[in-house]
């Protein structure tokens, strides 16, 4: 059992991490023309953050409101 403003919170920080994640990941994509290091650590670390937000995501479907009252 979570309190509704816990459970707004998480899916706010859901979401960040996979639009913020895929945006470094396409960064990543972008630079690795001009430096291939840089590009690939922005694309490992774009993935990575993407993913958790995915998980995260399987974490807050099992996670139920306090009931009202």
């Amino acid at each position: 059992m979570a309190a509704p403003s816990t459970l707004q919170r998480l899916q706010k920080l859901i979401w960040v991490l996979i639009y913020g994640g895929l945006l470094t990941l396409v960064l990543g994509i972008a630079t690795a023309r001009t430096d291939a290091a840089t590009g690939w650590v922005l694309m490992v670390g774009g993935g990575v953050v993407a993913a958790v937000g995915v998980v995260l995501i399987a974490v807050r479907a099992r996670l139920k409101a306090d009931p009202q009252g």
